[in-house]
């Protein structure tokens, strides 16, 4: 219902309990270098770089399937003429 409520995708990873969308809002390391730390120390399947600017995202989404399933995907969301689209990092 809250997936739906916010306009999500009905294939988003967040219906299954296989993703969260993380921000440090205590400022104990930003959302940038959370990204960077996941990215090269953890297992994840897709990790996306939610907006913001080039230096720090507004959140990082990240996910989660299983060893051997993970994909290690790095994706940037964006919008274009007001649609979300997603490039790879």
């Amino acid at each position: 219902e809250l997936n739906a409520a916010i306009g999500g995708s009905a294939k988003s990873q967040h219906c299954h309990g296989q993703a969260i969308d993380i921000d440090d809002t205590f400022k104990h390391m930003s959302n940038a270098d959370m990204y960077k730390y996941i990215k090269g120390n953890l297992d994840f399947d897709q990790m996306i770089w939610e907006f913001g600017t080039d230096e720090n995202p507004n959140w990082v989404h990240i996910s989660y399937v299983s060893p051997e399933e993970n994909r290690k995907r790095c994706l940037k969301a964006y919008k274009d003429n007001g649609k979300t689209k997603y490039m790879v990092i």
